[in-house]
């Protein structure tokens, strides 16, 4: 699973491998003024690429295949075949690859546990009403699945398409995730659970963009903007679920607001470029060097999001678009006025 969002080549081709959650979540914030979107229509169908793609005839390989890119070609031509399995561009590969017993048995294993999409259409098509309220001048992207041979989980590429590989969403209990590319930590928040909010974040990842400096503060200002982005795309959505924590952990994180900001500041991370010392609080990680073993990774994160809505809170008039395109993260802080809880 991704470790946050990477880019790719494309600056909005956006990868997530997806963290998901088995364990307790915690309620959503009964407070929030979530708009009504009711009005808004959506019809969000998933594209099932991987079953157009496992469907192809073996003995007429080469005419299938650029069948299956005129029905896909964006898709095919400059995502799956170039940079997801670049090997497959060769027609005997293609031929080995689709009589593979092993892949054979991965999309078998994603057909049953996907079979059914309509729960998760319908999760996507919430998020995207909120998602066409706050940025009506964006196009919906076209949702496509595919297996990946556990390469990619999630990514959107410019506005044009969100992609879901399913064998990144087989549950924590799948005997064929290797554990030297996928620990326990991040195993176990693999299933179908966290889909929807992972390809959100993959959607908010590309809206801010990256962070466009190498401090502590501007990354963790960066992606607090992507969780205060997901916070109002999935508002029903548990913070432990938008967060890939588990409910123990976000209270733990909520207990100890103070003293994270306090301990930011007296080992001087916040304006640290020292990518050693601040890599964990930032990315994926089973936990936050310096802090009780009860901390989870990525800690600096999530005080990044509570700036983040301490200054949406004390400017309520400012978009989503502008929040975007506040670039300079100093100012953003200080206008915050951010006091953490004790």
């Amino acid at each position: 699973m991704q470790i946050l969002v990477k880019n790719i080549s494309k600056s909005s081709f956006w990868l997530a491998f997806t963290i998901v959650i088995l364990t307790t979540y915690c309620t959503p914030d009964k407070g929030k003024n979530i708009p009504d979107v009711s009005d808004i229509d959506m019809a969000i169908k998933i594209h099932r690429f991987e079953k157009d793609l496992m469907n192809i005839d073996t003995n007429n390989v080469f005419s299938e295949t650029n069948a299956l890119i005129e029905k896909y070609p964006v898709f095919m031509k400059e995502i799956y075949l170039p940079k997801i399995l670049p090997a497959l561009q060769d027609t005997n590969t293609m031929a080995m690859f689709l009589k593979s017993p092993g892949i054979r048995m991965l999309y078998d294993t994603c057909m049953i546990v996907y079979n059914n999409v309509s729960g998760i259409e319908n999760e996507f098509n919430q998020a995207f009403r909120f998602y066409t309220y706050y940025f009506p001048e964006r196009s919906i992207p076209k949702v496509v699945s595919f297996i990946s041979e556990y390469s990619i989980g999630t990514f959107t590429f410019e506005q044009d398409i969100l992609g879901i590989g399913w064998d990144f969403y087989l549950g924590a209990d799948y005997p064929y995730y290797n554990p030297a590319f996928f620990p326990m930590y991040i195993k176990r928040t693999m299933n179908k659970q966290h889909l929807v909010a992972k390809s959100i974040e993959a959607v908010a990842t590309d809206l801010v963009g990256v962070a466009e400096g190498e401090r502590m503060l501007d990354l963790m200002i960066t992606n607090g903007k992507i969780l205060y982005i997901m916070d109002q795309l999935l508002p029903n959505t548990p913070d432990s679920i938008k967060l890939a924590y588990t409910g123990d952990q976000v209270k733990w994180c909520e207990a100890n607001e103070r003293a994270m900001w306090s301990h930011f500041l007296k080992e001087d991370l916040l304006y640290s470029t020292r990518r050693k010392d601040i890599r964990k609080l930032v990315d994926h990680s089973p936990n936050s060097p310096g802090m009780p073993e009860e901390a989870p990774g990525r800690t600096a994160n999530w005080v990044g999001w509570q700036i983040v809505k301490s200054y949406m809170k004390r400017h309520p008039e400012t978009s989503l678009n502008e929040l975007i395109a506040m670039k300079d993260i100093q100012q953003l802080l200080d206008n915050a006025r951010y006091k953490p809880r004790r």
